[in-house]
């Protein structure tokens, strides 16, 4: 049932091959075919105005009240390609297997290097764009390095990276909503996908304005709608975002692809309170600078908990700089999860230096000297202070991370000029989302997935600056190419009408969903049960997990869900603007996913990446990954309750890359 479509040949000919040989439309008959793009991000902005520029009839949908304000936006440090500006040994092989390497060998082959391969003509695109990045002296492109790599491949535009991108890819879609190609609805929620002989014809929405429920019909239907990472409550991902679309079409067909694999992010600011509502990301670029630690000696960590000492106070012999002590050829950029295992393991061993224990330092330190002895010499100040290296070493790091250091101290109230930041682990990304083959098709005919909410590129894992990159990827050279393949078969099919029994069935059962929830007559805010489901999550499937706590948390759930039905309270109306309303209908999914995500840690038995269970592993403490028994995809296919999912399997083969534990020592 799963058949990947991977072109056969070699793996560097594989994608130009494919392109010379899948079906074409031409620019006549594009005119008569319609796509829906739900999403406007990265992913769904590119190929929404991709696919305009190349005739198609384009519906593009966001909950957002702009394009501008989708998730994307939010991405700070920047993106990756294999360019080999540095001359450093960069180059599209090194790309991709770093990026194979990076996710733990859990991701395809074939796709991560069509990524690679593509990843140049991304940085060309949005150059061309008038995208801002950062430039070096002469001019060109300036790199820095980030995790998981040895090399400096990440083009970054300061902190404000995915913005930056965002805007380029929104100029390109408002070029052709302004030329008609592109009808765009904002403040739009997809609430189902319609099937019509089996394929993928169009979605019901509500428009969160008016409650009104729509239908829209299409030939073809692509979610680009991002990740799932708020079924933990608390993540960095903005409030809204959620897994419904991607959930609603599991319900109707499309297998879900490792649902487990959900990446923690090492540099987060720690969690304040019971009733914080969201996390935020410092950059993973502040780890090409600063130095993470903590004390050696408990008797410093006490005294800084109860105030008696500062971070400041400690020498540097007094200094654990533990990623540096145990990865000594990465050090600070080792990947995202085995940054955020070692500094659980030091917070756990009683070395966390917040009330809570639950936070390491991030220090500048040692940049700010380095950097101000280079500009004491280039601007050939003699016999300088020690005072006037550390503010010249500032004034460079401010030019290259001052927004992230200004939004630190606005939520914290420090100063990290002056003291360093505190950080702690928290949801990210999740790797994991609906199965595609290499057209980045669904199980479903008709239905794609590009961006976060496929699957496809980053196995287990998730390298830092690769989530722009696909995204950007599948949406201006992937899937342009790729969908045209299956709407060969729809140039005489003409106009799908909404007014068939398949449209009448899917609207009746969102307008009952939504007066159930509506109607009930609960007295529990959904908030609260968000919250639990969250510390679940967290709890038995968050950075370890087990087969016992992920039991009980499958049962937990479960009991959740039934109450959640029993007591939730949804006040307003349907017929009207309704955040409760929407935040009720997008939880019931989460209480579903969170589910499905448990059953799939549950499965597999091994540690990988992202995915690290505490019978899995090797004697320091690392990952133990089976490669016997779980190199494959896990594709669950819905039949009727996410406990009763079926389990296929999509083998992976890796011909061009030796499968070996991973190391960053």
């Amino acid at each position: 049932m799963l058949d990947s479509k991977i072109p056969e040949g070699p793996l560097a000919e594989k994608w130009s091959k494919h392109k010379d040989n899948i079906r074409l439309v031409n620019p006549a008959n594009k005119r008569h075919i319609d796509i829906i793009v739900v999403g406007t991000g990265l992913a769904g902005a590119s190929a929404a105005a991709s696919l305009a520029e190349m005739g198609y009839n384009v519906k593009s949908l966001c909950f957002q009240d702009s394009p501008r304000r989708a998730h994307s936006i939010a991405a700070q440090g920047g993106i990756n390609a294999s360019k080999n500006y540095q001359n450093d040994g960069d180059s599209v092989y090194r790309l991709f297997y770093d990026t194979v390497k990076g996710g733990d060998y859990r991701s395809r082959e074939a796709n991560v290097h069509r990524l690679a391969e593509v990843s140049g003509s991304i940085i060309d695109q949005c150059v061309a764009q008038g995208v801002p990045f950062a430039r070096e002296y002469g001019g060109l492109l300036d790199n820095r390095s980030f995790g998981g790599v040895q090399v400096s491949r990440t083009f970054y535009a300061k902190g404000q990276t995915g913005q930056q991108l965002l805007l380029g890819a929104y100029s390109a879609l408002s070029r052709q909503i302004s030329k008609g190609k592109v009808e765009m609805l904002n403040r739009h929620e997809m609430m189902d996908v319609v099937k019509i002989d089996g394929k993928a014809r169009g979605i019901i929405a509500r428009n969160l304005i008016t409650g009104e429920i729509e239908r829209h019909s299409a030939h073809a239907v692509v979610l680009c709608t991002g990740g799932y990472g708020n079924a933990f409550y608390l993540s960095t991902n903005a409030m809204g975002s959620n897994a419904s679309a991607v959930w609603r079409a599991h319900k109707k067909g499309s297998f879900f692809a490792n649902p487990c694999f959900t990446q923690i992010h090492p540099t987060c600011i720690p969690v304040s309170g019971h009733y914080q509502s969201k996390l935020t990301l410092m950059s993973e670029s502040l780890r090409n600078d600063g130095r993470i630690w903590v004390p050696k000696s408990k008797s410093d960590v006490e005294a800084i908990r109860n105030g008696s000492k500062k971070a400041i106070d400690l020498k540097e012999d007094e200094r654990d700089y533990y990623l540096e002590r145990r990865y000594p050829a990465f050090g600070n950029l080792v990947p995202r999860d085995v940054a955020s295992r070692a500094a659980k393991e030091r917070c756990d061993a009683g070395y966390g230096v917040n009330k809570t224990g639950q936070a390491v330092y991030l220090d500048f330190a040692s940049a700010f000297e380095r950097y101000g002895k280079t500009e004491v010499l280039t601007q050939g100040i003699e016999n300088p202070t020690h005072e006037q290296i550390i503010n010249l070493g500032r004034e460079v790091v401010k030019s290259k991370y001052g927004n992230l250091f200004d939004m630190y101290k606005q939520i914290t109230d420090d100063n990290p000029y002056e003291t360093p930041m505190m950080i702690y682990p928290a949801v990210h990304y999740t790797m994991g989302g609906l199965w595609v083959d290499y057209n980045l098709m669904t199980t479903v005919p008709g239905l794609f997935a590009a961006g976060e909410a496929n699957f496809s590129d980053h196995g287990a894992n998730r390298l830092g600056a690769s989530a722009l990159m696909q995204g950007l990827a599948d949406g201006y050279f992937v899937l342009p190419y790729t969908i045209g393949d299956y709407l060969a078969d729809d140039i005489r099919t003409g106009k799908i009408p909404t007014n068939s029994p398949e449209f009448d069935e899917a609207e009746k059962q969102v307008k009952d969903e939504i007066s159930a929830l509506i109607n009930n007559n609960g007295d529990t805010p959904v908030d609260d049960f968000h919250r639990r489901l969250g510390l679940i999550m967290w709890n038995k499937c968050g950075m370890a997990r087990n087969e016992k706590h992920l039991k009980e948390a499958i049962v937990e759930i479960q009991e959740l869900r039934k109450e959640f039905y029993a007591k939730v309270r949804v006040s307003g109306s349907a017929d009207d603007f309704n955040p409760e309303l929407e935040k009720a209908t997008r939880l019931a999914d989460f209480l579903e996913l969170g589910e499905a995500m448990c059953l799939d840690a549950l499965t597999r038995s091994e540690s990988c990446g992202g995915h690290f269970r505490d019978e899995s592993q090797t004697e320091d403490g690392e990952a133990l990954r089976d490669d016997e028994n779980f190199t494959f995809v896990s594709a669950w296919e819905y039949t009727g309750a996410p406990s009763e999912a079926k389990l296929h399997k999509e083998p992976l083969v890796y011909d061009n890359i030796e499968l070996k534990q991973r190391s960053y020592k």
